[in-house]
């Protein structure tokens, strides 16, 4: 690309760039928030006020050297980056944090001159990409699986409804696990009875009496014998057993999936594709993350219908909407409803992130981290999971492929 050489070792990625400053951000919802983004980018574009500098990407954060990499300058966690964002035909290169070690809960935008456009789009797709490795490695359980299957619904998120982005990281729906059933969810007496009966062979009653009568019956206790309910019985030791160790094997296995995906050092095309098609989260997750995400945001999957076909999802201000990428006999492809034919699905990213078509609006190249966290000092890191927008639109789950 025409920079520095760049060491790589796939955990992280250093490239060069100027750096040109940074501005404060407002604390607003997010699409009100890129906008104001993107009016101060436009006007910073002939800012002559720039320092050559070196930035490091990872999983952990983004580090700032200067040119000879001998000096730390600035050193962001990960989870304190609230998104990033570049305008390809200016060649900048923006990300919003909050400065580190200060109490202030003001948001900064730091701002960088790429050497060119092409620079400038893959600072921002290794930052996009560390967002989803770092989501990945938080929340494993959302990881793409083999098998197809919905995973758990997630309550609406407060991002793109006008309320401030401090109020989305610090306020969380999550409720505690409820085995019981739902209000007007309907089932079978006949599976509730197993149900139950198989809770009791595994959990005894916590009643002294109850278990003694019922062992009694059962002539496992002869009468005037007596055993407490703090006793563990040998199905629930079994079971108990049993769950530890398939609960271990799911850890080394999610471990090594993880120390296979935890890779930056990519192609560019390569880079793209695992950003765009958002490689590693299933697609139920997928479809919620980007409910959540900034306006114009798209995730590139086989069309639900369609297997063999891809699709372009885009959060739309209506919602997610899902194109059918067609393939013409000409080799090309071709989006639906629209009349412009591309060789590559490359080139028609980039059209339609300049060029509205027939789209209520542009593609954004921007994306939040879903892990991003309000607050800095915080016993257990641990950051709030995303929550499906109102306006999402309904999606199949479908398995991921590498269909490009």
């Amino acid at each position: 690309m025409g920079e520095a050489p760049a060491r790589e070792d796939g955990t992280v990625i250093t490239r060069s760039a100027e750096y040109v400053g940074s501005f404060p951000v407002d604390d607003c919802c997010l699409d009100d928030q890129i906008e104001q983004l993107h009016t101060q980018l436009k006007a910073l574009k002939k800012c002559k006020r720039r320092r050559p500098v070196s930035i490091k990407f990872s999983i952990k954060g983004v580090k700032m050297y200067n040119e000879d990499e001998t000096t730390l300058l600035m050193a962001h966690a990960l989870r304190r980056v609230s998104l990033s964002t570049a305008r390809p035909s200016d060649a900048q290169f923006a990300f919003v944090s909050h400065n580190p070690g200060s109490p202030d809960a003001q948001l900064y935008c730091h701002v960088f001159k790429a050497r060119h456009a092409r620079a400038a789009q893959f600072l921002n797709l290794v930052l996009c990409r560390c967002f989803q490795l770092y989501y990945l490695e938080r929340h494993p359980e959302e990881a793409q699986g083999d098998t197809v299957g919905s995973l758990p619904r997630r309550n609406p998120s407060l991002l793109n409804h006008g309320f401030p982005l401090s109020v989305s990281a610090l306020v969380s729906f999550r409720r505690a696990p409820f085995r019981g059933l739902l209000p007007g969810t309907k089932k079978s007496r006949k599976s509730s009875e197993e149900q139950l009966s198989s809770q009791d062979e595994v959990f005894p009653t916590s009643s002294p009496s109850l278990v003694r009568k019922k062992a009694i019956r059962n002539k496992v206790l002869r009468s005037g014998a007596y055993r407490s309910f703090t006793f563990t019985p040998l199905k629930q030791r079994n079971v108990q057993e049993k769950l530890s160790a398939s609960q271990a094997k799911e850890q080394d296995t999610s471990l090594k999936k993880r120390s296979r995906a935890l890779s930056l050092a990519e192609t560019e095309e390569a880079l793209a594709q695992a950003v765009w098609c958002w490689a590693g989260i299933a697609a139920d997750s997928s479809y919620s993350l980007l409910a959540d995400d900034v306006l114009g945001s798209y995730l590139l999957c086989p069309h639900p219908k369609k297997p063999k076909c891809g699709s372009l999802i885009v959060r739309f201000p209506s919602g997610l909407v899902t194109h059918l990428i067609e393939n013409t006999r000409k080799g090309k492809f071709l989006l639906e409803k629209c009349k412009t034919e591309f060789s590559s699905i490359a080139e028609l990213i980039e059209h339609f992130t300049e060029f509205y078509g027939e789209l209520p609006c542009l593609l954004s190249c921007a994306r939040v981290n879903h892990c991003y966290e309000w607050e800095e000092n915080t016993k257990e890191h641990q950051a709030v999971k995303p929550f499906k927008s109102l306006g999402k639109a309904k999606t199949k789950s479908t398995r991921r492929k590498d269909w490009i």
